[in-house]
């Protein structure tokens, strides 16, 4: 099982942090721990190895102020499964909507496809050389087909020529507009079992598993398709990868990874605390939360792929807790998130940091999509105080949305410059913000009373 991150010490983790997202520091101390901590019990010995179990962590602050990126680069820094979800989006078992299993069945599905990935650069190179020789032997056919009847070394010599030559062509990129007919493996997809009439109450896991098992049992067929090379390429690249991927291997490791190494991000868990009357109408958010618990405490779960015991995924939860307190969570669920961490409010100093610091900050972005049309944007120094100042004020006065107030304001601000790129800005332009520019582009933001257009 992959565990690059053993190399990141909780320092190490809060830098590469850091790099991403401004302030912070006492979350992100804790999941560099939670981090590092997981590596730490791979290296303990059994069996008190299994009895080293994750501290979950509730995020508490509002809405902009990096609860979900702090979770989502941890989880790319420790190139892990990781999965994000709404908990309001899950329902009681027996109404209509997704069951709280559902979580893990997609943390399964990403550490398939993480797994994959992997293998897939390791064979890379395997498959792509038997791609060519595949697409060789359609081009020599005509001539090997003359040798078969003519064993001369002359005509043997004159192909293996002519196959040289080729092979030179096709990795130069010569041949790639020339139309061959390749075949390509076809398997008809299993119909959708909701089309059948089932009620709403059928589990998803049962369909996904009747799927997969029904689709097993289906011939794979053969079809001829005449295509340019290029897309030869493509296409049949895929085939002769999936059939050097060993996907029992890959089903075996996901599993694995996920079950040790797997992030699951609970959003929004406080819509599920239970502020209303018990016998209040409509899904009980109560129930949702002791439907979350046996998957949060640890248990098996069911996929496609086989059982995964959820014992050491680690769940952090978040949310802004503006209606209720973590403390309306059930006891037995706020037990199983330990570790309580609280997330500052951005200050004006943080907006700037934001836009000035971070590796993909916004300047930076909108820098590189104008760069595509051959476009120069800068910004000074003032500018970029100026909109983290506007962006400030926005949230004071207007409603608190964090960070996400600077992509409606830089959205407003270059509007304008946006839509006339390239018909009346041309290529090999430089455009400098100012903060003259930015408090002309923002004023009628700051003096409007109703902005509901620009929250997010």
């Amino acid at each position: 099982m992959s565990t690059d991150y053993q190399f990141f010490t909780p320092k190490e983790i809060v830098q590469e942090l850091d790099k991403y997202i401004i302030g912070q520091t006492e979350a992100k101390r804790n999941v560099a721990i939670a981090l590092r901590n997981r590596w730490r019990r791979m290296q303990v010995k059994e069996p008190l190895k299994q009895d080293i179990v994750p501290n979950n962590i509730l995020m508490v602050g509002p809405t902009g102020v990096g609860k979900t990126e702090i979770a989502r680069r941890l989880a790319k820094i420790a190139k892990v499964p990781f999965v994000k979800v709404e908990a309001s989006k899950f329902t009681e078992v027996g109404y209509v909507g997704r069951d709280v299993e559902s979580m893990v069945r997609d943390l399964v599905e990403r550490a398939i496809a993480l797994v994959k990935a992997e293998q897939m650069e390791t064979i890379q190179d395997k498959a792509t050389h038997q791609v060519e020789e595949i697409i060789l032997n359609i081009l020599v056919t005509d001539i090997q087909e003359k040798i078969n009847t003519d064993k001369s070394l002359e005509k043997q010599q004159s192909s293996y020529n002519t196959r040289e030559r080729f092979r030179e062509k096709l990795k130069s990129g010569a041949l790639d507009q020339r139309e061959i007919e390749i075949k390509i493996t076809k398997t008809t997809p299993p119909s959708n079992i909701n089309s059948l009439g089932a009620g709403p109450a059928i589990d998803e896991g049962f369909i996904m598993n009747f799927q997969d098992m029904f689709s097993n049992f289906l011939p794979k067929q053969t079809k001829k398709r005449k295509v340019t090379i290029g897309e030869a390429r493509t296409l049949l690249l895929t085939e002769e990868i999936n059939k050097l991927i060993d996907m029992n291997a890959v089903k075996e490791e996901a599993l694995a990874r996920a079950s040790h190494s797997g992030i699951i991000f609970i959003d929004e868990i406080d819509k599920i605390a239970h502020t209303t009357p018990s016998n209040s109408p409509g899904v009980s958010r109560e129930g949702v939360q002791r439907d979350l618990l046996p998957i949060v405490e640890g248990s098996t779960v069911q996929t496609k792929h086989g059982p995964i015991n959820t014992d050491h995924i680690l769940f952090i939860g978040a949310g802004a807790f503006h209606m209720a307190k973590p403390s309306d969570l059930i006891p037995e669920l706020q037990g199983r998130f330990p570790i309580r961490v609280t997330l500052e409010n951005l200050s004006e100093k943080d907006f700037y940091k934001i836009l000035d610091e971070p590796k993909s900050a916004l300047p930076v972005q909108y820098q590189a999509l104008l760069s595509v049309e051959g476009v120069k944007l800068d910004f000074s120094l003032e500018a970029k105080q100026e909109i983290a100042t506007t962006a400030y004020l926005l949230n004071e006065e207007i409603e608190n949305i964090g960070a996400r107030r600077l992509q409606t304001v830089m959205s407003h601000l270059l509007t304008p410059i946006l839509f006339d790129v390239p018909d009346t800005i041309t290529p090999h332009t430089t455009i400098t913000i100012t903060k003259e520019m930015v408090q002309e582009a923002l004023a009628d933001l700051i003096k409007r009373k109703d902005l509901s257009a620009y929250i997010l």
